[in-house]
C-alpha cells in the first residue's frame, strides 16, 4: 500500500509521454510547413494580380485625360498607381488601343498581363 501511495504523489511526465508529444509535434510541423510556403506563394501572386488591376485603372484614368497619349509607368504612377514592394510592373504597349501591362512578384510563381480590354491572363 505504501508503494501505491508513493506513485500517486509523484508529479511530472514519463519519458514515453514526452516522446509521444514530440513525435506528434514533428508530424504536425511536417504537414504545416509545406502548406505555409504554398500560402506565401499564393499571397505573392495575389499581390501581383492586384497590382496589374491597379495599374490598368490608373492607365484608364490617364487615357481619360489624354486619349491620344502613351502611358508609361511614370505617368500611371502620377495617376494613382502605387506599386507593391517586390512587384515588377512593366508597361509593354502604352497606347490606348494596344495597352499591355505585366506584373510579377519577385517571389511569386506567375506573371499577370492585362490587355486594353481589361482581360487578365496569367502565365
Amino acid at each position: 500500500m505504501t508503494k501505491l501511495m508513493r506513485k500517486r504523489n509523484q508529479k511530472g511526465f514519463t519519458l514515453i509521454e514526452l516522446m509521444i508529444v514530440i513525435a506528434i509535434i514533428g508530424i504536425l510541423a511536417a504537414i504545416a510547413i509545406p502548406q505555409f510556403t504554398a500560402y506565401r506563394t499564393r499571397a505573392y501572386n495575389a499581390a501581383a494580380n492586384a497590382d496589374v488591376k491597379n495599374a490598368y485603372t490608373a492607365a484608364q484614368a490617364y487615357f481619360s485625360d489624354n486619349p491620344a497619349g502613351t502611358a508609361t509607368l511614370a505617368l500611371i504612377q502620377t495617376f494613382g498607381y502605387q506599386p507593391t514592394a517586390n512587384v515588377t510592373t512593366t508597361v509593354v504597349d502604352g497606347s490606348q488601343t494596344g495597352l499591355s501591362i505585366t506584373c510579377r512578384h519577385a517571389s511569386g510563381s506567375l506573371t499577370y498581363t492585362i490587355n486594353a480590354a481589361g482581360v487578365i491572363s496569367a502565365a
